[in-house]
């Protein structure tokens, strides 16, 4: 995320109207980044989770817009102190229509709104690690408490402008600590507490709907343009970088994942191609703006190539992150972290260079600290977090209904209507020919 610089009230920036449309933009792009990730996980799973895991990110989009405009945006962007921001703006009060964000020609308003769409896809991201086996209530109160306890703080400590991880000059241009690092270690803090679905490496559990798998994908793809070009705040030739760098490491990424799976499994699976592109967009989100389009290839290969192997390593040590967010999401954004301090390139959005640029291992150094600090806390916040839910009102739905289906037991749905398939005109009470039928509702299937 860009700097909030600060300017003499004589050079104080007049409103650019081209910026701002851009900016608003930009937070359609994001928002629309939600039901992506939501048609990108609900394909990935069984059946008989589609809908409850579309609605586990849709409920982000009601809950965080409200956490948000309570209070989200003061404690994340608010002048406070190195680790949470201030009360001023509390209910977006004390924000004037005509008011700009610090440094940039856009209003407080266009910042608040394009953020808050990262601040509703970040828990949303997490959702895909619990698939299967959660209770709804349970991860609506728990992405409410996270947000409010690690996100918008986090948030403050990676952009604000007295952020300590900011003053300490770690990179995050537009969420690799902050959004993925964050949301990839939550997801694992809360698997290790709830503990592996019924079946976990014995029964099959493959996506069921690899079309709409790739229908999500391309959702991302397109709404993470706006996330990593509009965090530069501005329509400038920094965000024309950030933006070509965006497509050029989703590409290599995407093409690094099948070489490995081809080398490795024996296939080219759209499952992989998807995964693989996802896993290129997190690595180059921290380090759009700091390498060039030929880093960007090598930041785009080498999360792909990792972030494929990593996600075998559930099998390995035994917990069962079910969509893969811990291997992709948290280990794709520490790749694209760390790789800023080799690729930085001093010219681009940030003047910090990398070892490969001979900047030395300073900038390696600070983005370690980045790093650790966002991962450790969220880790630890999610653990507690998630256990005082499973002690207080249980986080898994029972064995029987997560063998039966979260769909049904949790939603009253399926995703799927299994009995209308036929000759039947459904809703009609009419067969094809028009004569009377039993209209009579049918039993639900257990998908």
């Amino acid at each position: 995320m860009a700097p909030a610089i600060m300017t003499l009230a004589a050079d104080a920036p007049k409103l650019d109207t081209g910026s701002t449309a851009f900016m608003l933009i930009s937070a359609a792009l994001v928002m629309v980044m939600t039901p992506g990730l939501a048609f990108f996980y609900g394909g990935m799973v069984r059946v008989k989770s589609a809908l409850n895991m579309l609605m586990m990110s849709f409920i982000s989009l009601g809950i965080i817009t409200i956490l948000w405009t309570l209070y989200g945006f003061s404690f994340a962007f608010d002048t406070g102190n190195g680790f949470m921001g201030g009360t001023d703006w509390l209910g977006m009060r004390h924000i004037g229509i005509s008011e700009l964000w610090p440094g940039y020609g856009i209003p407080i308003y266009v910042f608040a709104v394009f953020q808050l769409m990262f601040a509703i896809i970040t828990p949303a991201l997490i959702s895909g690690a619990l698939a299967d086996r959660v209770k709804f209530t349970a991860w609506s109160l728990f992405i409410t408490l996270w947000a409010t306890v690690v996100y918008f703080p986090v948030a403050h400590w990676v952009w604000a402008s007295d952020g300590w991880l900011f003053k300490k000059g770690v990179i995050d241009f537009a969420g690799g600590t902050a959004v993925h690092i964050n949301a990839g270690a939550a997801a694992l803090g809360v698997i290790l507490v709830i503990g592996k679905r019924k079946g976990f490496k014995r029964d099959p559990m493959r996506p069921h709907n690899l079309p709409l798998v790739m229908l999500g994908c391309g959702l991302l793809w397109f709404g993470w343009f706006g996330f990593n070009a509009g965090s530069w705040l501005g329509s400038d030739g920094v965000a024309a970088v950030a933006f070509t760098n965006t497509q050029v490491a989703t590409a290599s990424a995407m093409l690094g994942w099948l070489i490995y799976e081809r080398l490795r499994h024996g296939s080219f699976t759209t499952l992989g191609a998807a995964s693989g592109a996802v896993s290129g967009l997190v690595a180059i989100t921290p380090a759009c703006g700091s390498v060039s389009p030929l880093g960007a290839i090598a930041v785009g290969v080498i999360a792909g190539v990792l972030c494929a192997a990593a996600v075998g390593l559930k099998y390995r040590f035994n917990y069962d992150d079910s969509l893969d967010v811990v291997g992709v999401h948290m280990v794709g954004g520490i790749i694209g972290s760390l790789l800023i301090g080799f690729f930085a390139t001093g010219g681009v959005g940030q003047t910090a260079k990398g070892v490969f640029y001979g900047g030395g291992f300073t900038q390696l150094w600070k983005q370690f600290i980045g790093v650790g600090a966002v991962l450790g806390y969220s880790l630890v916040c999610a653990v507690i977090l998630a256990k005082l839910i499973d002690i207080t009102m249980g986080f898994r739905v029972t064995e029987d209904e997560e063998v039966t289906g979260v769909d049904q037991i949790l939603h009253a749905e399926t995703a799927y209507d299994f009995a209308g398939v036929g000759s039947r005109s459904v809703g009609t009470g009419l067969d094809s020919a028009g004569s009377e039928a039993d209209a009579s509702p049918s039993k639900k299937v257990d998908a």
